[in-house]
């Protein structure tokens, strides 16, 4: 598979589950619509194993790797949903932008890559700058949306952590298989909590909502976790949280255009910093290092 391809797919697919994730939820509440969302992901997985056959292997690296990406499915993933009943599609992405300074934290302390340079210090300090002004908004304040923000930056860090952990565990296992595993651990946890907590099945199913919950069935979960381990094997974990600079710009038009969500200063203001804290996080050292080059030689023409 080209590693380029898969960073687009990835990027198609989760600039538009926020939205997919709001309209399934329309009707039948979150715990249905994310528990029928697993078993469907976990269907097509066991039909695309025996098909690809690339195995299921049980040995304790594979168990560890499948445990550790069963936290991003599980815990990140009810989080996201339960935070999406407070907040519009749009401001998730932006705030899952938060991803590759978590991730780069994560990796300083698990993987010891280099994470606490000045560059990326700068851009942690600008986005949460930018988080900070998000809060500020009067809308956030009010009507418990400031519950969905908590709750989309504790998934940030839960799929964060899953994502170094995976990399730390270094099982080399492709990308349907950690899918697979990761599905087939955390889809009865998920019917589970249904049941405890709603158990309410619903008579009448809205054609949006039914849609809405195939496409995150075999797109936001079979192919699109697929993907993003499969990326996780072959890049630096740092450099897949890449992707997350890149749909937040995405998922806010969609929100906008598709489902009427409005995005006001605050949060336009918030998400730009975010997104330029981002860029600061990945770049701003080459940029440090090229300044402190030049003037470096500027002293030396002028002696």
């Amino acid at each position: 598979m080209s590693v380029p391809a898969a960073f687009l797919g990835v990027v198609l697919i989760w600039s538009t589950t926020p939205l997919a994730i709001q309209w399934s939820s329309e009707g039948w509440g979150y715990l249905f619509g994310i528990s029928g969302r697993m078993v469907l992901g976990a269907l097509v997985c066991a039909v695309l194993l025996q098909i690809l056959k690339p195995g299921l292997p049980w040995h304790r690296e594979a168990r560890n790797t499948y445990f550790a990406a069963g936290i991003a499915i599980y815990g990140a993933m009810l989080s996201v949903y339960w935070g999406a009943q407070f907040i519009p599609s749009g401001l998730i992405a932006v705030l899952y932008g938060l991803n590759p300074l978590l991730t780069g934290v994560a990796a300083a302390l698990f993987l010891g890559e280099k994470s606490f340079t000045p560059g990326k210090l700068m851009g942690m300090a600008l986005a949460f700058t930018g988080l900070l002004s998000i809060f500020a908004d009067d809308i956030m304040l009010h009507e418990d949306a400031w519950l969905g923000v908590l709750a989309i930056l504790f998934s940030v860090l839960l799929h964060s952590v899953s994502g170094v952990w995976i990399k730390r565990i270094g099982g080399g296992l492709p990308g349907l298989t950690v899918t697979s595993g990761g599905l087939f651990v955390v889809t009865p946890l998920f019917l589970l909590t249904w049941l405890f907590f709603d158990g309410h099945v619903p008579t009448e199913m809205d054609t949006h909502a039914g849609l809405s919950m195939l496409y995150l069935g075999v797109f936001g979960s079979a192919l699109g976790f697929t993907l993003y381990f499969y990326l996780l094997k072959k890049m630096e974990a740092n450099r897949v949280s890449l992707i997350t600079l890149l749909t937040p710009v995405l998922a806010l038009i969609l929100g906008a255009s598709l489902n009427g969500e409005t995005v006001s200063m605050e949060v336009l203001l918030g998400s730009s910093l975010i997104i330029f804290g981002l860029v600061l996080h990945l770049w701003g050292d080459r940029l440090i290092a090229k300044r402190v080059a030049v003037t470096v030689v500027e002293a030396d023409v002028k002696k």
